[in-house]
């Protein structure tokens, strides 16, 4: 398939001039030949300013999860316009909506509504340094919890295997340096670090901060018995396990990643999957600690709560708990990386799946990664090679190896058919490229 980006090139030539990189968020620039512009989408499939369909694996990072322009969804929205939009008042779909998060979710006993990802984290971390009067956090390598300063540090690769704690780094200009000393940087699935970290510096530590499925490092997933370690040594030092559920929440099942491993939060904090795209956030957690909200703590917004995303996510979080919906999403990401196994494994190409069928992440080795150094020590560009050929292909993943590949409940078996061919298609691609270096016994 020859795509044609004329259109979006044209565009992108227009809105770099006056949007930075043409674009509203510095992920959504994808090169300056490269970047698209979306006209509309449908179910699992968008379509460009070319005109060109595409069977999309990101679905905005994750919050399509029944699809886009699913008319349940957008049915609700509209009663929730009829209601009025934004009061700086409270509306009654509040309650209901929090009534629905806590039946799906043992561990959020009091809720809190917010907009985004990035401002459910941000208020949950201030309601932990409050609740425990500490200021220090302990953060998984490779993990994403938003864009704000606390959460924008990372280890750089030339510091790793120093003695004592990797000195981290802001992967942003304008973060203030003086914050860094509040982060600590652990390795996911070592309990024996954390460990060692609460031990030397416990009395400073208000929370640990963990996606247990890391949904911007391929969908790395914690060990069973490493989360019950974590859970064990939160409740040893005093620490506020702060799960962030925003990319796995209402996903992987309909309790999230909590249902999955047993583990109840004390705090936690959803936001991609509960409107289906319509933008709403949560911070929920245990009664002791949310109390604190109003009571010593701030939070609020103008936006918080508004009623079209109220109706939407009242809407969404019914179908999930009340339908096969989380059931035919994982069937298809199941499906699907058993085609992809196929088509790899004929040809001699080592590879693993990391994460949940829902969110899968493509590994080329044999053993899936445990912690982002595994990642970050390995050889990506394979994937990277791979992914502009699907993209020619009319095949949307993400360009950058660390996202997974999101499924919703639209995708179906036309969009598994074409996905496998052009699959294959792209390995072989990349394979008669030069790509021939990543053949290896199956």
């Amino acid at each position: 398939m020859a795509r044609i980006l004329t259109k979006n090139n044209e565009h992108f030539r227009r809105a770099v001039k006056r949007l930075p990189l043409g674009v509203a968020s510095n992920f959504r620039y994808w090169g300056d030949d490269r970047t698209i512009y979306v006209k509309y989408g449908r179910g699992a499939r968008i379509v460009d300013l070319d005109d060109n369909v595409y069977i999309d694996y990101r679905m905005g990072y994750g919050p399509a999860i029944l699809g886009y322009a699913d008319p349940r969804i957008d049915e609700a929205a509209r009663e929730g316009m009829e209601v009025g939009g934004v009061f700086a008042l409270a509306t009654e779909r509040e309650l209901s909506v929090a009534e629905r998060i806590s039946q799906m979710v043992p561990a959020a006993e009091l809720v809190r509504f917010s907009n985004s990802g990035t401002e459910a984290v941000m208020a949950g971390l201030r309601l932990a340094r409050a609740y425990t009067g500490r200021d220090d956090y302990v953060i998984l390598e490779g993990s994403y919890h938003g864009l704000f300063d606390a959460a924008m540090w990372y280890t750089p690769m030339d510091k790793w295997g120093q003695v004592g704690d990797p000195e981290v780094q802001p992967y942003s200009e304008g973060i203030p340096v003086s914050t860094r000393s509040f982060a600590h940087f652990v390795q996911a699935n070592d309990a024996n670090q954390l460990e060692d970290v609460f031990k030397r510096r416990g009395a400073r530590i208000a929370c640990l901060l963990i996606e247990p499925i890391m949904g911007n490092c391929l969908g790395i997933a914690a060990e069973p018995e490493y989360l019950r370690a974590a859970r064990a040594l939160c409740d040893q030092y005093g620490v506020v396990l702060l799960i962030d559920e925003v990319k796995t929440g209402f996903r992987v099942a309909r309790g999230g990643v909590q249902e999955l491993y047993g583990v109840h939060a004390d705090l936690c904090t959803f936001a991609k999957a509960v409107a289906n795209g319509y933008p709403i956030s949560v911070l929920a957690g245990r009664e002791a600690i949310m109390r604190k909200i109003g009571r010593g703590v701030a939070h609020g917004g103008t936006y918080t709560g508004h009623s079209v995303s109220l109706a939407a996510a009242e809407k969404t979080l019914q179908i999930l708990a009340e339908t096969d919906a989380l059931e035919r999403v994982a069937d298809y990401g199941t499906r699907l990386r058993a085609g992809m196994r196929t088509v790899l494994s004929a040809r001699g190409i080592a590879h693993s799946f990391v994460g949940h069928p829902s969110m899968s992440g493509l590994y080329f080795a044999h053993e899936p990664p445990r912690n982002y150094r595994d990642w970050k020590g390995s050889d990506y560009s394979f994937y990277d090679a791979t992914a502009k050929v699907l993209h020619d292909e009319c095949i949307l993943c993400e360009p950058d190896s660390r996202e997974p590949w999101f499924v919703s409940a639209a995708h179906d078996d036309a969009c598994l058919k074409e996905t496998l061919v052009a699959f294959e298609l792209a390995v072989d691609t990349t394979l008669q490229a030069g790509g021939a270096t990543h053949k290896v016994p199956a």
